[in-house]
């Protein structure tokens, strides 16, 4: 049977390269909109990051990571934000959204817990650190050549960075990055259950 010729054609769907940029793209804008307005504010909103043991820093656990300390802040996690987060989307956005969100969720609520009292974290470098970590086992827990090879390239860029786990540089969130990296371990795990499955059954 025929199609209808009275019918629309439906649009070809996006590549996923291209949906994955064009997210991770819009998130690298939300981010310097943020800051714009945080200028404008004369740093204000910034104040709304993550106050470890207050009632009122847990709203921070939702802020934090669009939230910058200034430009220079914020420029030094834009290249790294814009390359890991497309990576991580390429191999689908619901599944890419999802390892964000787990990052997110217990990066912010391990810095919540631990974080130095009176502190103010902020920063997409929880996100960073998630999306490091998560890159570099989700191959091993898959087995699979390619997330494998894409896991080698990512430690040998950015394997480096993963130091700032540890208490070392004054000012800089060492709990929002260690528990971002945990994030990003956890959330390849729980992704990676349909591959471990099947080989289970093989």
């Amino acid at each position: 049977m025929s199609a209808n010729p009275y019918l629309p054609t439906p649009a070809p769907k996006r590549p996923a390269w291209q949906e994955a940029g064009m997210l991770v793209g819009a998130f690298v804008v939300l981010l310097w909109i943020i800051e714009i307005i945080d200028v404008a504010s004369g740093s204000r909103v910034q104040q709304a990051g993550i106050e470890p043991r207050s009632m009122d820093g847990l709203w921070g656990i939702l802020f934090a990571p669009v939230l910058h300390d200034d430009w220079a802040h914020l420029f030094a996690n834009t290249i790294p934000v814009l390359i890991l987060g497309f990576l991580v989307l390429l191999s689908g956005l619901a599944r890419g959204l999802t390892a964000t969100g787990i990052i997110w969720v217990i990066g912010g609520v391990g810095t919540w817990l631990i974080g130095g009292s009176n502190d103010n974290h902020i920063g997409s470098s929880i996100l960073i650190f998630g999306f490091i970590s998560y890159l570099l086992t989700r191959g091993i827990f898959t087995r699979k050549l390619g997330q494998l090879a894409i896991g080698v390239v990512v430690f040998v860029v950015y394997g480096s960075a993963l130091w700032g786990v540890l208490p070392a540089t004054p000012g800089v969130s060492w709990q929002g990055h260690l528990f971002g990296a945990i994030g990003g371990v956890v959330a390849a795990w729980a992704l990676s259950s349909d591959a471990r499955a099947a080989r289970a059954v093989r």
